[in-house]
């Protein structure tokens, strides 16, 4: 059962894929309101609207579903000390 808007499955196993997190605590936002940002830090509701209008592609859209899926269930601060790493 897909429970992102952006069609990605996200198991416990890809929950704790180190590599992939870290990469979402470091990646910074390439477009949009809040280019130069890091993905963690987006707000949640820009989050959920970005993914319910305009998921993107590629593995941008698949940090952004693993993004939404740690925003909705408030995570983050298991993120904050991959930042850096």
């Amino acid at each position: 059962m897909n429970n992102t808007p952006n069609d990605h499955d996200y198991t416990d196993a890809t929950l704790f894929d180190t590599e992939l997190l870290i990469e979402l605590a470091n990646k910074v936002m390439p477009f949009g309101k809040y280019e130069g940002r890091t993905l963690i830090d987006l707000p949640e509701p820009y989050v959920l609207w970005l993914m319910n209008h305009a998921p993107p592609k590629g593995r941008l859209g698949d940090l952004m579903a693993l993004l939404h899926t740690v925003k909705v269930n408030g995570l983050e601060p298991l993120i904050e000390p991959l930042r850096n790493t």
